[in-house]
């Protein structure tokens, strides 16, 4: 039986490298290119980041204001955490279809604005980072499955 393992509570972007992501409720995902609106896009292996909302909770826990896309996620899940997945995990979330290429990344050369403010920061080693293998349209609520679980279905509302 299909099994869903969460839930999208965010679809975040930003125009211009070094600005702040902002939601934007839905997004296309183009195969081999990442969010076709958001300015880290390209043909590499970090097309699209995704961050668990228990990361946010871990940081807020810890005093720090945070709201979806303040980690620079592309997309903000519950129900699974992210970062426990292997490289190379096939993650299906709407209709589009990615892959785990990197998990967590280097801080910037001081510290994200977040780790200066509480000490630490939970992208570099909750931040996932994927590349899209099937385009499609990813929003905020859809689904979010692991193949052998799910067989990759279609999507129905």
């Amino acid at each position: 039986m299909d099994q869903v393992k969460g839930y999208v509570l965010s679809v975040n972007i930003s125009e211009k490298q070094g600005e702040k992501k902002h939601a934007v409720g839905k997004a296309y995902l183009k195969a081999g290119y990442g969010i076709d609106i958001d300015a880290h896009s390209g043909s590499w292996h970090r097309q699209v980041s995704l961050l668990s909302l228990s990361s946010f909770e871990k940081m807020q826990a810890l005093g720090a204001t945070v709201g979806y896309g303040d980690f620079a996620e592309n997309i903000t899940v519950e129900g699974i955490d992210v970062f426990t997945l292997p490289l190379g995990t096939h993650i299906r979330i709407g209709e589009a279809l990615l892959e785990v290429t990197q998990i967590g990344k280097e801080c910037h050369n001081k510290g994200c604005t977040i780790k200066q403010q509480v000490g630490t920061c939970v992208m570099p080693l909750e931040g996932i980072f994927t590349r899209v293998l099937e385009s499609g349209w990813v929003k905020t609520g859809d689904k979010v499955f692991l193949p052998g679980e799910e067989n990759n279905p279609p999507i129905i509302d």
